[in-house]
């Protein structure tokens, strides 16, 4: 099994709040952490700058494909980031990840 970082980016805290809550809920992430962030990007052929909120989850490369499925179902934007990375930490931390998101 491998523990993944999943990092996504809202429109607003409210978004991002209700995002968090409801993959925890499901159990599709173990934590979610929530940043205020500045992004300049661009989009439609313009630069763009705007204040975001991430969201940073904590999770299983199992529960993935759910989980970003959940988030694009659920989320304002016409395409959501949601890009992961693979993770390596304290032994009974990763293993409260696995339980968490019901992988045993």
């Amino acid at each position: 099994m491998q523990h993944i970082i999943v990092y996504i980016t809202t429109g607003s805290m409210e978004e991002a709040r209700m995002l968090g809550k409801e993959l925890v809920s499901r159990r599709l992430a173990a934590c979610a952490n929530i940043h205020p962030i500045n992004s300049i990007y661009r989009w439609n052929g313009e630069m763009v700058e705007d204040n975001e909120v991430v969201v940073i989850l904590k999770t299983t490369s199992e529960m993935f494909d759910e989980l970003k499925e959940t988030i694009v179902s659920l989320h304002s934007y016409d395409l959501p980031c949601i890009i992961s990375w693979g993770i390596t930490g304290e032994n009974k931390y990763l293993q409260w990840i696995s339980d968490e998101t019901g992988q045993l």
